[in-house]
């Protein structure tokens, strides 16, 4: 099954410095060498059993936005599950940026009405000004640009995790099986008595589903925007005073960061990633292959718990997960 995924934006607004991060496995320092996108650049990306992510990186130059408006309108816009528009948050052209994608919303609600519309207001880190205000303003303004089209926003930057909080949040939404996943990774967290467990995409390392019930599935009808602080469906709530952990709000996309970040590192002395274990003081995780497409993680707070039984129920659980991301989902 494929699922078409459409990047667009002004040219140098960042489209293809977050691809290369998401996607290819690159540093953060290594986007500065990337080149404009020439028309459209289309790489599939397979995820889970037969998910596969054809993503559409469209050139952001006037005479090519001027192109998929007209010529190419329905090459560009039919079939697309997911558009992704990026606008630099330090632009000085964002009136020409809000026309361009008015028109891009109008060839969208044409041609795949059913498609979902993410926001990214990008490169927050060159934001001089207070960055909640100032997003809070651009995140109105795309808002009454959009009319009555549901529209998700995020803030993100390429030096931080907020850009994998706002793509594991995208990716979400085309697992056709997500809630299940996350069911079963309940079920997994009480049989391992874990605090919680996280299923990562293998490749990207975003978030595929986790067993918090906060944060397990979107709610079915979400707001029609989100801050960068409290946006993904993925992400949970500030943890509650009578929680005896105080979990990190954003310990899903650090993870994802840190990870990531890891993993380049050993590609760099010719080593491959395979698993990572941590017993701590107050805690133990455990991050080991789940199946094929996927890395899980399982953190615990019992002392008692070794991490040998912990990886040992890993093994144990890897058939049923291999089950749950094939073609045959249950439900």
């Amino acid at each position: 099954m494929k699922r078409k995924v459409l990047l667009m934006g002004a040219s140098g607004s960042g489209k293809t410095s977050m691809r290369s991060l998401i996607f290819s496995n690159n540093p953060a320092s290594s986007t500065a060498r990337l080149g404009a996108t020439i028309d459209v650049e289309q790489n599939h990306v397979r995820f889970l059993g037969d998910l596969i992510l054809n993503l559409w990186d469209c050139g952001g130059q006037d005479a090519f936005m001027d192109s998929y408006l007209s010529t190419q309108r329905s090459t560009i816009f039919q079939h697309v599950g997911v558009m992704i528009y990026v606008f630099d948050a330090e632009t000085r052209e964002m009136n020409k940026d809000l026309e361009y994608y008015r028109d891009c919303l109008d060839g969208l609600t044409q041609c795949s009405p059913d498609a979902a519309v993410f926001l990214l207001v990008h490169k927050m880190d060159l934001v001089r000004e207070p960055k909640s205000s100032m997003f809070d303003k651009k995140r109105e303004e795309l808002q009454k640009a959009s009319g009555d089209v549901h529209i998700t926003v995020f803030g993100t930057s390429i030096y931080d995790e907020s850009l994998y909080r706002a793509w594991s949040s995208i990716v979400h939404t085309l697992i056709p099986n997500a809630a299940v996943l996350s069911r079963h990774l309940n079920i997994f967290a009480e049989a391992c008595s874990a605090t919680e467990v996280i299923l990562f995409e293998r490749t990207t390392f975003l978030v595929i589903a986790t067993s918090s019930n906060s944060s397990a599935s979107p709610p079915a009808s979400s707001s029609a925007s989100a801050s960068s602080s409290s946006s993904s469906s993925l992400s949970p709530s500030s943890s509650s005073p009578s929680d005896p952990h105080q979990l990190d709000p954003k310990r899903y996309e650090r993870t994802s960061e840190l990870i990531k970040a890891f993993k380049w590192s050993c590609s760099r002395v010719r080593e491959e990633f395979h698993c990572l274990e941590m017993d701590m003081y107050d805690f133990t995780a455990v991050l080991d292959e789940m199946t094929k497409n996927t890395y899980v993680m399982v953190v615990v707070h019992d002392p008692t718990i070794e991490t040998a039984a912990i990886k040992m129920n890993i093994r144990m659980a890897r058939r049923k997960f291999e089950e749950l991301q094939g073609d045959r989902i249950a439900s």
